[in-house]
């Protein structure tokens, strides 16, 4: 029933050796990692956390422990997906990290990856006052991750997610009461801007940014992804100048827009003549950039 290639898996008694051949099999493979992790071994110690119901990576004392038969069974239709399929894990798993937060993700919504995560952590300073932030949109909120993020971390703000995809909207209501917000996050079947209402002091999205270029030659793991939550024409601009067109009238003065351009930075800064604030993330992460209200605007 199973590829011999996890046959492998058969002699693990611990958590330890299964982490070990886990490593030992994803690297004979020609996979690509980037919806998580790094690498084999981040990806075996994800699966290692999935398989013991465990929050964090596992300890020493914690790889120690003998696993069940169901277990193995378990750790081998995961790496079969993984490897024979090229399915990203958390869509094995229907679980991503963001923020240091589980959400629910499905073929539905992208895998949660964004350096804006790094932004919310720091509550947006030094390029906002967080005292200053009492309305938030975030534009294509997919699982809703950064908008249930930026939730959590100003409980007294209220916070609008849109979506065009109805799947989507599914899935971020479900993150939305798994996380209790439900009172704070009001999620809208909207494109972009198209069901919004009132004024923000921020507008962050990570919208469409892939060239039709670069779709052609992506990874497997991509082609698992919402089409239409990765591809944006021909330069990768065809939301990015929509939002960056029809936001002014939903900035309060000193608002501001965050903005995931990706790998369509460099068009984005020579299409658009606009000051763009390009931000340096700690620990990695690039291609987000920030305009304030008062610049937004075309000539």
């Amino acid at each position: 029933m199973m590829d011999t290639r996890f046959e492998l898996i058969d002699r693990c008694t611990t958590f330890n050796e299964l982490l070990h051949d886990m490593e030992l099999i994803l690297n004979k493979e020609h996979l690509f990692y980037g919806h998580g992790t790094g690498n084999a071994m981040d990806e075996s110690m994800a699966i290692l956390m999935y398989l013991s119901e465990s929050n964090d990576v596992l300890d020493e004392e914690q790889l120690k422990t003998s696993i069940s038969d169901q277990v193995q069974e378990k750790a081998k239709e995961v790496l079969y997906q993984r490897v024979t399929e090229s399915k990203p894990l958390p869509y094995i798993t229907n679980e991503a990290y963001f923020c240091g937060k589980k959400f629910y993700v499905d073929e539905r919504v992208l895998i949660p990856r964004s350096p804006i995560a790094e932004l919310i952590n720091n509550r947006f300073e030094p390029w906002l006052n967080p005292n200053s932030i009492n309305r938030v949109l975030e534009i294509g909120t997919g699982s809703g991750c950064i908008a249930l993020s930026i939730a959590e971390a100003f409980s007294d703000i209220e916070v609008v997610a849109t979506d065009i995809s109805p799947d989507a909207i599914d899935v971020a209501r479900l993150n939305t009461k798994a996380h209790g917000l439900e009172q704070q996050v009001e999620i809208i079947e909207s494109d972009l801007f198209e069901n919004v209402s009132g004024l923000f002091d921020l507008i962050i999205t990570n919208p469409p940014y892939v060239p039709d270029k670069i779709m052609l030659d992506l990874p497997k793991e991509y082609l698992h992804e919402p089409h239409m939550a990765l591809a944006a024409g021909e330069k990768g601009l065809d939301f990015i100048s929509r939002i960056l067109h029809d936001a002014p009238p939903f900035l309060t003065d000193n608002g501001i827009v965050i903005i995931e351009a990706g790998v369509a930075s460099e068009n984005m800064e020579k299409g658009f003549n606009m000051p763009f604030i390009w931000i340096d993330f700690e620990i990695g992460g690039e291609g987000v950039a920030l305009i304030e209200a008062s610049h937004l605007k075309f000539d």
